[in-house]
C-alpha cells in the first residue's frame, strides 16, 4: 500500500507553531497567576484575550515569514526560468514535495551549475563536470599555489599528465619552465644522464656537456611520470634532490643548487612495492605530501557524453553519435579509460559513411548488454556486498537515464519505482542528471 504525504504550505505551518508557542505561555501565566492566588473575573474575558494573542502572534508570524520567505522564492521563479537551468518532468501523482524540500533541490542545483561553470572557466584543458571531478578541481586548486610535493594516482589513461599541467598552470611557478620526464620512456642505462646531465668525457660518446631536465626545470616545476618504474639505484639520487636540493652531473664532483617542485605520478600501489623493497620507502614518504586520486572513468560516467563531444570535433570527419550509440558508450566501464574512449571513438569515426556513429560502428566487446551479472562480473573483488548492490544499482540507474532521454518519470517507470525514489537515489549516489540530459543532446 502506497503510503500518502499531506502538504503543509510554510505560511500556514510556521505562524500555527509560533502562535501556538505564544497561547500556551498565556495558558501558562494564568495558570501560575491562579496558583498565586490571583482571581479572574471573567472567565469568557480571559477566553477572549486568549485568541486575540494567538490571532495577532498568528498574523505578526505570517508576515515576517512572508518577508523572509518571498525573496527567496523569487529567486528560486527567476532561477527555474533560467535557460541553463535543468527543467523538471510534470509532477505526477505520486510526486509530493514539500517547500522545503524543493527550495533545498533547487539550491542544489543552483550550486551544481555554478560549479561546473567555474570548472569550465578554471581548466579547460580537463572535461570533467561530475561531481567526482570536481572535488579533484577543489583539491587542485587548494595546492597548486604552494610548493607542496604533490602525487597524482590514477589507472593508466586517466588524464595524470593534464592534471599536472594543470596544478602547474595555476602555480606561482607559471612563468617558469614545465619539464616532463616519462619515467618509463627512458632506458634505464639513460636515465641518469637525461635527469642529471653530464660532463664531457664522462663516458664513451660524451663529446660535450650536456644540461639534465633538473637544472632545465630550475625555477620551474617537473613532473615524474610513472615514478613506480624508476630504477631504485635512481631513486636514491631522486631523494637527495628532494631533500638537499642539489645535483651532480654525471662524471663531476661539482654541487649545484635547484629550487623546483616537484610533481609525480603513477598508477602502481606504491605503498605494496615499498613492501616487495620495489620502491624506497623513504622516497615514497617523501613525495606523498600532497595525494590527489584521479578516479577511473567508470566512476564519473557522466563526463562520458562530453570527452566524446571533444574527441569527435578533434577528428578529421564532423560526425555525432546516435542515441543508442551514446547509452551504450555510457554503460561500458572502459578499463582503459580516456585513452581507450579516444581510440574507440576515432575508430568508429573511420568505420562510418555517415555523418553518425552507429552501435555496429563499435567494438563487439563494447556493444554487449550490460546486464546485471557483467557488472558483478567487473567489479573488484575485495568489495563488500552492499558496495557491490549500490555499483549495480547506479548502473542501473544511469542506463534508465540515458535510455529515457533524462525524463525522470519514464526512468522511473523503467525501473518499477515511483519518481520520489528514484530522486531520492540519484542523489544518494550523485548522480548528475542534467549533465547527462544536455550531455545527450549536445552529442546527438
Amino acid at each position: 500500500m502506497k503510503k500518502k504525504y499531506f502538504q503543509v504550505s510554510l505560511y500556514i505551518l510556521v505562524p500555527f507553531i509560533l502562535s501556538g508557542l505564544s497561547l500556551l505561555w498565556v495558558i501558562l501565566t494564568g495558570r501560575i497567576a491562579y496558583e498565586q492566588g490571583a482571581k479572574v473575573s471573567d472567565t469568557s474575558l480571559f477566553i477572549y484575550w486568549e485568541m486575540l494573542v494567538f490571532t495577532i502572534s498568528f498574523m505578526i508570524s505570517l508576515f515576517i515569514i512572508w518577508l523572509l520567505l518571498r525573496p527567496v522564492t523569487n529567486f528560486i521563479k527567476k532561477a527555474e526560468k533560467l535557460p541553463v537551468f535543468p527543467k523538471s518532468p510534470k509532477k505526477s501523482d505520486n510526486d509530493t514535495k514539500d517547500t522545503l524540500e524543493h527550495f533545498t533541490q533547487v539550491f542544489d542545483q543552483i550550486a551544481n551549475i555554478l560549479s561546473k561553470v567555474e570548472a569550465e572557466e578554471m581548466f579547460p584543458k580537463i572535461i570533467g563536470q561530475s561531481k567526482v571531478m570536481r572535488g579533484v578541481f577543489t583539491q587542485l586548486l587548494k595546492v597548486a599555489p604552494t610548493d607542496t610535493t604533490v602525487l597524482i594516482l590514477g589507472e593508466s589513461g586517466t588524464g595524470k599528465e593534464l592534471l599536472a599541467e594543470s596544478i602547474f598552470d595555476h602555480s606561482l611557478r607559471r612563468n617558469g619552465p614545465f619539464v616532463k620526464i616519462n619515467c618509463v620512456a627512458i632506458p634505464e642505462n639513460l636515465l641518469e644522464s637525461e635527469l642529471f646531465g653530464y660532463e664531457k668525457g664522462a663516458f664513451t660518446g660524451a663529446t660535450s656537456r650536456k644540461i639534465g631536465k633538473f637544472e632545465i626545470a630550475d625555477g620551474g616545476t617537473i613532473f615524474l611520470d610513472e615514478i613506480g618504474d624508476m630504477p631504485l639505484s635512481t631513486q636514491a639520487k631522486i631523494l637527495r634532490i628532494l631533500q638537499e636540493k642539489e645535483l651532480q652531473r654525471v662524471g663531476s664532483s661539482k654541487t649545484i643548487k635547484v629550487d623546483i617542485r616537484f610533481i609525480a605520478a603513477t598508477n602502481k600501489d606504491l605503498p605494496e612495492m615499498v613492501k616487495q623493497g620495489l620502491f624506497r620507502e623513504d622516497l615514497y614518504y617523501r613525495i606523498n605530501v600532497f595525494f590527489i586520486q584521479l578516479p577511473p572513468l567508470r566512476e564519473r560516467k557522466e563526463d562520458i557524453p562530453y570527452l566524446a563531444e571533444k574527441f569527435l570535433k578533434q577528428n578529421f570527419k564532423s560526425v555525432t553519435l546516435s542515441e543508442r550509440a551514446l547509452q551504450i558508450i555510457t554503460a561500458y566501464n572502459w578499463p582503459g579509460n580516456i585513452r581507450e574512449l579516444k581510440n574507440t571513438l576515432e575508430r568508429a569515426d573511420v568505420l562510418t559513411e555517415t555523418d553518425v556513429i552507429e552501435p555496429m560502428h563499435l567494438p563487439s566487446h563494447i556493444t554487449k548488454d550490460i546486464s546485471a551479472s557483467k557488472i558483478i562480473n567487473e567489479l573488484p573483488d575485495n568489495i563488500s556486498i552492499d558496495d557491490r548492490l549500490c555499483e549495480i544499482e547506479k548502473g542501473l540507474i544511469i542506463e534508465a537515464i540515458n535510455r529515457t532521454g533524462g525524463v525522470q518519470v519514464k526512468a522511473a517507470q523503467l525501473l518499477g519505482i515511483n519518481q520520489r525514489s528514484l530522486w531520492h537515489r540519484i542523489k544518494k549516489y550523485e548522480i548528475d542528471v542534467a549533465a547527462l540530459k544536455q550531455s545527450t543532446k549536445n552529442v546527438d
